[in-house]
């Protein structure tokens, strides 16, 4: 076709193509993003390692969400949580962070050997400290904070 339908007909089909872009993108930023909660909350705290605790309690009382107990948390390992990924660095110390990667928001899968594992590309994070070991992420995850009561690990 040609003149003023022709024209109409290609700014449609640009329409439609940057619209469908636009989806797909959505799409994958919602596959590797997660809900709001308690992680998200936590993302404005500096990212210098989570709260700590002992297993006699920290003394801040009751509230908040219980987590685990602190026999579920391996030493040098850790366990996500939703959107948060709790760790023991070293006997007795509890951290916690966001589950949610630094680099393009993918949750992380896994803790192992004092390290954070993210599946989608690869970054690793400092169990002890959430700081970036490997990228492509290049922040830490953020802190999220806990308290250890008794043998419960509870969130903030």
């Amino acid at each position: 076709m040609t003149g003023s339908q022709g024209t109409t007909r290609a700014v449609a089909r640009r329409t439609v193509v940057a619209a469908a872009g636009g989806a797909g993108l959505a799409a994958v930023l919602t596959a590797c993003g997660g809900s709001d909660g308690p992680a998200e909350s936590a993302a404005g705290q500096p990212a210098g390692g989570g709260a700590t605790g002992g297993t006699t309690g920290s003394g801040a009382g009751g509230g908040g969400q219980v987590l685990a107990k602190t026999a579920d948390i391996p030493e040098g390992g850790g366990k996500v949580f939703g959107e948060v990924v709790v760790t023991q660095p070293k006997a007795g110390e509890f951290k916690a962070f966001s589950s949610k990667c630094t680099h393009a928001g993918c949750a992380v899968k896994d803790v192992a050997d004092g390290v954070i594992n993210c599946p989608c590309h690869g970054s690793t994070f400092d169990a002890s400290d959430g700081s970036v070991k490997a990228g492509p992420a290049t922040a830490p995850l953020a802190a999220a904070s806990i308290t250890v009561d008794g043998d419960s690990i509870k969130l903030v």
